[in-house]
């Protein structure tokens, strides 16, 4: 097996999922688009070199189907010989993607592959492409119930608090506004214009900087009437007899924001890089996909993370800093303490609290977020982890070069 490095990471700004968002007008495959021509233009990039452009993207239907990715090569002017695939590993998909293309060019399969994702949630809905898991007539050992109302089991099997969800939503987006007005995101941005080249969104606008625990602390749970009125608390107990009560504790402030957003990175073996003309950022040590019980569905970062640590020979003591994915804020301090990192090695720049999860795409994001932040830092390494809907998880370790 060789090696595959990071050669490049662009993204979009994340503009707010809905009718007044930003990049609402934008169809998604113009936005995957614009991250494919941000990439290949600041790289100079012979597109005809690329063997294959892999992407993730959950909601897989209308304006989002048909394989989205070999679309939007063609609306990107790329050379139409580069095929495209779309991948859908739920909210790991921009991670798969990535881990896809790491395998490929690794193996020796493929010399250079662009990897990302794209998720357009105010033009094509979540959820908007129906599903089998989602169907209550499915059986399974236990059944499976919303990510909400598996958040809050989360947060009562580990003692999270209600406090403690809340301030820590307040410091994503403390450390969010901090990272955007010192220009953190920049060197990974590129701005989405209209077809006359005006500027459409250069920046993520979902942040909401004016955020404290005290006003977080003021909404009302958005999982709890659910819960208990529609009996899905009591079907978690068909898994977890012990838990008499849950302690409904996520609302929309601690949550991850509904957005627009698009990302693509360059990835090659270290000979096609040079014969690109071009420099290594990192190299991907290892990565790491597993299933886990479906009730609780969030927890399988720690177990995803752990595989990716040990076949890595790394530990947790190895690892400079980590972007985990804030689906809900009890995901993110669960797996900080199940992993034994620092708080201030996790989500030094905000998370998707205040920033947004465009669901096919975050996984692509926080690995360009990691990696520019251990730059900016002068460390060494970085590990990326998502929950997935369903019972699953991912993770990804980069090591700078």
């Amino acid at each position: 097996m060789g090696d595959a490095y990071i050669y490049d990471a662009v993204r979009t700004p994340r503009g707010r999922g809905k009718a007044s968002g930003s990049l609402y007008t934008v169809r998604p495959v113009d936005l995957l688009a614009t991250a494919l021509t941000g990439l290949s233009d600041r790289n100079d990039l012979d597109t005809a070199q690329v063997d294959d452009v892999a992407i993730g993207c959950v909601t897989q239907t209308g304006e989002q189907g048909s394989c989205i990715a070999r679309t939007a090569i063609l609306v990107a002017g790329w050379d139409e010989r580069v095929p495209g695939v779309t991948s859908n590993r739920f909210c790991g998909s921009g991670l798969e993607a990535i881990n896809d293309a790491a395998a490929k060019v690794a193996s020796g399969y493929a010399d250079v592959v662009v990897a990302g994702g794209v998720e357009h949630m105010s033009r094509v809905k979540m959820g908007s492409d129906g599903g089998a898991i989602w169907d209550p007539s499915m059986e399974f050992d236990y059944g499976i119930v919303p990510q909400g109302i598996s958040a809050d089991l989360l947060a009562t099997l580990h003692g999270i608090t209600r406090q403690e969800v809340d301030a820590f939503a307040a410091e994503s987006q403390r450390r969010a506004a901090l990272a955007q007005a010192e220009g953190r995101f920049d060197r990974s941005l590129v701005p989405v214009v209209d077809r006359t080249g005006r500027v459409m969104l250069a920046q993520d606008e979902h942040l909401r900087p004016e955020t404290t625990a005290e006003s977080l602390a003021a909404l009302k749970p958005s999982f709890a009437m659910m819960g208990t009125q529609f009996g899905l608390d009591a079907l978690t107990r068909k898994r977890y007899p012990q838990v008499e009560h849950i302690d409904h504790v996520h609302h929309a402030g601690n949550s991850s924001g509904i957005v627009d957003g698009a990302a693509a990175l360059l990835i090659a073996n270290k000979a096609a890089g040079d014969r690109l003309g071009l420099k290594p950022r990192a190299r991907i040590r290892s990565f790491a996909s597993v299933g886990d019980e479906p009730v609780i569905m969030l927890s399988a970062t720690v177990p995803a993370s752990q595989r990716a640590l040990k076949r890595a020979r790394m530990t947790a003591a190895d690892i400079d800093l980590v972007e985990i994915n804030e689906a809900f804020a009890a995901v993110a301090l669960y797996t900080q303490r199940g992993l034994g990192f620092r708080l201030d090695q996790v989500n030094v720049n905000g998370g998707a609290i205040a920033l947004g999860h465009p669901l096919g795409a975050t996984g692509a994001v926080l690995m360009g977020t990691v990696l520019d932040e251990l730059e900016r830092q002068d460390k060494a390494t970085g590990l990326v982890t998502l929950c997935i809907g369903g019972g699953m998880g991912i993770a990804t370790i980069i090591e700078r070069v």
